[in-house]
């Protein structure tokens, strides 16, 4: 027998794991981004790139 549908509950499923998604995207982009800032942070500030 088949199931009756539930059209606002997996619509609402749908819409949660595709917004956990973008979050863990977010997320993962925004750690990458730390970690090349900080990457830029080993030079000395003492040298200027004018000089």
């Amino acid at each position: 027998m088949a199931r009756k549908p539930n059209y606002r509950f997996e619509k609402a499923e749908r819409e949660r794991q595709k917004a956990a998604k973008k979050a863990a995207r977010l997320a993962a982009k925004k750690e990458k981004a730390d970690i090349k800032k900080d990457e830029g942070t080993d030079l000395p500030r003492s040298v200027s790139p004018d000089e």
